[in-house]
C-alpha cells in the first residue's frame, strides 16, 4: 500500500455525499496506511435484472478506487437478499424473484462489473453461503436484534405504515440480512448509495452485537438519468446501459442536459474537477465538453477506437446534417401494406420510434418525421413504402425500410 494518507483521502472522498462516522472512517484509513494493512471494503449487489447501467457504476468505480489504493474489495452477490427484495425507496412490496432467476442474472452481472473492477483482486461472495443453511433458531436470534419501532424509523416503511399500505414481515428482514453480510465478511467499510444509509447502520449495530469492530460507511449520490430530473432507471427509460453499443452510449451522453455535466464528470470519470470547472465555466463550448465525456465513457466500456469513430459519426450526422453510415434495417412484409401503403404511425412503431401512439403522433405533428428527406406532419397520412426508404424521427433516429 504505497499511496499516502492524503492521496487516499482525496481519491476516496471525491464525489462522496455522506461518510459516517467520518472520524472513524479517517481513523481506519490512517491505521491502514500506518500498518500497511488493507481495509476490507464491502459492496453488496442484488442481481434483480440481467444488466446494469451507469447509475450503478458510480459505486463500482469507488470500489475500484479502493482496489487501486491497495485495499481488499469484497463484492457480495445477494442471491438470497435479492429473493427477499430491497424495500428501500419502495411504496409497495416488491415482486418476488426466484433463486434460479437471481443466479442467472448474477452471471451476467459479474461479466459487466469486470469492465470496472479488477477481477484478479476481487473477492466475490454469495450470501447464500450463510443464509441457505441457517436454522430457525438462528433466524429468531437475528430478528431479535432489532425492534419494529426501529424498522418504522425508515422513511419508506414509515410512509407505508401511515398510509395503511401493507408491509410484509419478510421485508423487515432485508436490512438484517444486509447487516449480517457485514458481520460474516468482517467489513471495515461499506459502500452504497445515499438510500442505503439505514441498511448500513444496521450492519454497524449487528457488528457491535457480535463484539466486532464496526464498519464505517461511504455513501454516494444517486446518478440522475438522461432527463436530468429522476434517478437513472431502466424502468424510466432514462438510462445508459453498460452493454449499450458505442453509438448509443455516445449519442445518449451528447443528449444530457447541460446542468448534468459536472455531476457526470465527477462521478463517472477521473478528470481533475478544477479542470472540468474551467471547461464548464466557458473555457470550452458545452458540446466540446460533452464530447470529452462521451469519448471517456465509450473508451471505458468499449475502446478508444470506438470513441473516436462515434465522435466523427456524430459530428457528420448531427453537425453536418449527413445521414449515419450505418442504421438499423426494419423489415416490412408486403402483406402488411394496403395498396403499397402503411399508416404513418404504424411505420414509426415498426421502426421502434416512440414509446406510445401518443408520442409518435407528437413527433409527426411537430414536423420531426421525414421519409427520404420529405417531412410529413399529418398523423393520418398513408405512406407509400419503397424498398430502401430512409425514415428519420428527430435529429438522432434513423431507420431503413426493407420490403420482404
Amino acid at each position: 500500500m504505497e499511496p499516502s494518507l492524503e492521496k487516499q483521502i482525496k481519491t476516496i472522498k471525491r464525489g462522496a455525499i455522506d461518510i459516517f462516522p467520518e472520524k472513524e472512517f479517517d481513523a481506519k484509513l490512517k491505521k491502514s496506511v500506518e500498518t500497511q494493512t488493507p481495509l476490507r471494503v464491502k459492496l453488496g449487489v442484488d442481481p434483480t435484472s440481467p444488466d446494469i447501467h451507469l447509475g450503478f457504476t458510480v459505486v463500482l468505480r469507488k470500489l475500484r478506487q479502493f482496489q487501486d489504493l491497495g485495499h481488499q474489495a469484497v463484492l457480495i452477490i445477494g442471491d438470497y437478499t435479492a429473493v427477499v427484495g430491497d424495500p428501500t425507496g419502495k411504496s409497495s412490496t416488491r415482486e418476488a424473484l426466484t433463486h434460479k432467476t437471481v443466479l442467472q442474472n448474477a452471471s451476467s452481472y459479474l461479466d459487466q462489473v469486470s469492465k470496472i473492477l479488477d477481477r484478479d483482486k476481487l473477492e466475490v461472495v454469495y450470501n447464500g453461503q450463510w443464509f441457505e443453511d441457517m436454522r430457525f433458531g438462528e433466524v429468531m436470534k437475528l430478528a431479535s436484534q432489532m425492534t419494529v419501532a426501529q424498522m418504522l424509523e425508515r422513511d419508506d416503511f414509515n410512509k407505508r405504515y401511515k398510509n395503511h399500505t401493507p408491509i410484509s414481515l419478510h421485508e423487515f428482514f432485508y436490512p438484517l440480512m444486509q447487516g449480517l453480510d457485514s458481520v460474516n465478511i468482517k467489513a471495515d467499510i461499506e459502500l452504497g448509495g445515499t438510500d442505503q444509509r439505514f441498511n448500513i447502520l444496521v450492519g454497524r449495530d449487528l457488528q457491535s452485537n457480535a463484539k466486532m469492530s464496526q464498519q464505517a460507511a461511504l455513501c454516494l449520490p444517486i446518478l440522475p438519468g438522461l432527463d436530468g430530473v429522476q434517478k437513472m432507471s431502466k424502468s424510466l427509460g432514462n438510462y445508459i446501459g453498460v452493454d449499450d453499443t458505442p453509438k448509443n452510449m455516445y449519442g445518449k451522453i451528447m443528449s444530457i442536459p447541460d446542468h448534468l455535466m459536472r455531476t457526470y464528470f465527477e462521478l463517472l470519470t477521473d478528470y481533475d474537477m478544477s479542470e472540468v470547472d474551467r471547461w464548464l465555466a466557458g473555457e470550452k463550448h458545452p458540446k466540446e465538453s460533452k464530447s470529452i465525456l462521451g469519448k471517456y465513457i465509450v473508451t471505458q466500456y468499449h475502446s478508444e477506437e470506438d470513441a473516436i469513430r462515434e465522435e466523427a459519426e456524430f459530428n457528420s450526422v448531427f453537425a453536418s446534417g449527413n445521414k449515419p453510415s450505418d442504421m438499423p434495417e426494419v423489415a416490412i412484409v408486403e402483406a402488411q401494406l394496403e395498396n403499397g401503403q402503411m399508416w404513418i404511425v404504424a411505420v414509426l412503431e415498426a421502426c421502434g420510434f416512440g414509446s406510445s401512439g401518443g408520442e409518435r403522433r407528437r413527433l409527426i405533428k411537430q414536423g420531426a418525421v421525414k421519409f427520404d428527406d420529405v417531412k410529413c406532419a399529418d398523423d393520418k397520412a398513408q405512406i407509400t413504402i419503397v424498398d430502401g426508404m430512409i425514415i428519420q424521427a428527430g435529429k438522432k433516429r434513423f431507420a431503413k425500410l426493407i420490403l420482404s
